[in-house]
C-alpha cells in the first residue's frame, strides 16, 4: 500500500506542478471569461455616426424612414422580436433597461439627410454622392426608386463602412417598414390591422419531468451540450496524459528500475489515480472560479444572466464527480494499455484511434437523449460501458432517472473498469519491457493467456 500511494503522490505531482497544467488550469477561466464579455463589450461601444444621404424622388419614403430609425421605433422593433422569441418574451427589468439603451446607442448612430438631385440625371447624383464620400462629407448614401411598389424596384445603398453590418441590417429594417407602410397606404389598408392579424402566435412551449413539474427545456438542452462536452475534452485530454507518461517511461527504461521496487499492478494503477486526481484538481479549480464569477456578476445587478440556468443540485455534482472518475478509468485504462504495446507516442495515437471513436459516438448520442431521456435508447447507452461516462450525467441533468437506473449504471461500469484493468494490468507487465518492436494484437493475446 506503502509503494502504491508514493507512485499516486509522484505522477499526482508530476502533473499538477507542470506548467502547462497550472497554466491551462488559470487561464482557462479567463479565456472562457473573456470569450463570454470581450463580444458583449465590442457589440456595446458606440461606435462613429453614418451620415446617409437619401435620394428620395417620391418624398415619401424619408420621412417614414426617420421615424423609424428613432430610439422608440428601433425599441419597439426589438420588445416585437422578442415577443415572438419564446426565450426572451419574460425578461427582467435589466434587460428590458439594456434593450432600450441598446436601441438608443443604434438610433444615434445615424445622421439621416436629404439629398436633393432635382435636374440632375442618375449618373450625376451618383457621381455626386460618390465624391462627397471620398471628401468625407459623408459616409453612405441611399438611392430610392420612383416607383416603390414595383416588386422589382432596387434600393442602391452604397457606404465606406461595408463591414458595419449592424448599421446595414438596422437600416435594411428601417427601409422595409418605411416601403410597406407607403405600399399600404398606397392600397388604402390599415397598417395597424395588418400587424395585428400577422403577429406571431405566442407558444409557450416547456417540458414536464416524471413528477410534472415544469421544467426549462431550452437551457436543459444548452446546459447538457456544455456538461458533455467538458466531459468528453477531459477524458480525451487526460487519456493522452497516461498514454504519453507510459510512452516516456518505456522509451527512457525507466519502467525496468519501477518494476524492481513495486508491482506492475502497483505502477499502473497508482498512475491512473494520480492523474484522476490531478484531473479532479483541475475541475474542482474551474468549478470554484466558475462559482466566485457567478457571485460577482450577482452582486453586481447580474443575477439575471443566470435566472435562465438550471438548478443543479449536490446530489447531480456528486453523479457528475463518480462518472467523471468511472470514465477516467475506462479509458485511462485503454490508453494506458496503449502506450505499454507502442513504441513513440505517434503510433499509440493510431492504436487509441477505437477509444477516441468511442468517445467521439458518445458525445454525439447526447442529441438524441436529450430529446427524449426516457427512451429505450438514452436508457441503454447510459448503462453501456465507455457511453455511460458521458450519457448518463447528460441524462441526469435532463432529466432525473430513477436511482435504480443509475446504481445500476454505476455498478456495471465498475465490474467494466475492473475487467478492463485486470486486462491492462497483464499487458502493462509485458508490454513495458518490450522495446524496439512492435505489439501485434496476437502478442498482447499471448501476454494476457500468461499466467
Amino acid at each position: 500500500m506503502r509503494k502504491f500511494l508514493a507512485v499516486v503522490k509522484h505522477e499526482y505531482r508530476k502533473v499538477v506542478l507542470r506548467w502547462a497544467f497550472l497554466i491551462g488550469t488559470f487561464l482557462f477561466p479567463v479565456l472562457a471569461a473573456g470569450f463570454g464579455l470581450v463580444p458583449a463589450l465590442i457589440i456595446s461601444m458606440k461606435g462613429e455616426t453614418t451620415r446617409v444621404a437619401v435620394v428620395d424622388p417620391t418624398g415619401q419614403i424619408l420621412p417614414r424612414l426617420k421615424q423609424n430609425l428613432s430610439a422608440d421605433a428601433v425599441e419597439k422593433r426589438a420588445e416585437q422580436a422578442a415577443n415572438n422569441d419564446a426565450a426572451l418574451k419574460n425578461m427582467t427589468a435589466s434587460q428590458q433597461d439594456r434593450m432600450r439603451k441598446g436601441a438608443e446607442q443604434v438610433a444615434s448612430g445615424f445622421d439621416v439627410r436629404s439629398y436633393d438631385a432635382a435636374g440632375k440625371s442618375p449618373d450625376a447624383v451618383r457621381d455626386d454622392l460618390i465624391d462627397q464620400i471620398k471628401t468625407g462629407d459623408i459616409d453612405a448614401y441611399l438611392i430610392i426608386p420612383p416607383d416603390v411598389t414595383a416588386p422589382d424596384a432596387v434600393y442602391e445603398f452604397r457606404s465606406r463602412k461595408g463591414g458595419d453590418f449592424v448599421a446595414r441590417d438596422t437600416l435594411k429594417d428601417a427601409l422595409n417598414q418605411a416601403v410597406r407602410s407607403k405600399r399600404l397606404a398606397d392600397a388604402h389598408i390599415s397598417e395597424a390591422a395588418v400587424k395585428t392579424l400577422s403577429k406571431d402566435v405566442n407558444l409557450d412551449a416547456k417540458g414536464l419531468d416524471v413528477s410534472g413539474a415544469v421544467k426549462d427545456t431550452d437551457s436543459l438542452s444548452i446546459a447538457g451540450f456544455v456538461v458533455g462536452l467538458m466531459i468528453y475534452l477531459t477524458l480525451m485530454i487526460y487519456g493522452q496524459v497516461i498514454m504519453g507518461a507510459v510512452v516516456e517511461e518505456k522509451d527512457t527504461r525507466i519502467a525496468e528500475i519501477l518494476f524492481s521496487s513495486a508491482r506492475p499492478f502497483e505502477l499502473m494503477f497508482g498512475k491512473l489515480v494520480g492523474v484522476g486526481l490531478a484531473g479532479l484538481t483541475q475541475l474542482g479549480i474551474w468549478v470554484v472560479t466558475l462559482g466566485i464569477l457567478i457571485g460577482f456578476l450577482s452582486a453586481q445587478g447580474g443575477s439575471d444572466i443566470f435566472a435562465s440556468l438550471p438548478s443543479i443540485s449536490p446530489m447531480m455534482i456528486v453523479c457528475f464527480l463518480v462518472y467523471f472518475l468511472i470514465g477516467f478509468f475506462l479509458y485511462a485504462s485503454i490508453y494506458a494499455l496503449v502506450g505499454a504495446m507502442v513504441t513513440n507516442v505517434q503510433e499509440g495515437g493510431q492504436f487509441a484511434l477505437p477509444a477516441t471513436l468511442l468517445l467521439v459516438m458518445g458525445y454525439m448520442f447526447t442529441f438524441a437523449v436529450i430529446r427524449d431521456p426516457n427512451s429505450p435508447l438514452s436508457f441503454s447507452l447510459s448503462i453501456a460501458p465507455f457511453f455511460a461516462p458521458v450519457i448518463m450525467p447528460v441524462r441526469i441533468l435532463a432529466e432525473m432517472p430513477p436511482v435504480w437506473q443509475i446504481l445500476l449504471s454505476m455498478a456495471i461500469n465498475i465490474v467494466a473498469i475492473a475487467g478492463l484493468v485486470w486486462l491492462a494490468s497483464r499487458v502493462y507487465r509485458v508490454g513495458m519491457l518490450m522495446y524496439g518492436k512492435k505489439a501485434t494484437i496476437p502478442e498482447a493475446w499471448k501476454w494476457i493467456r500468461q499466467s
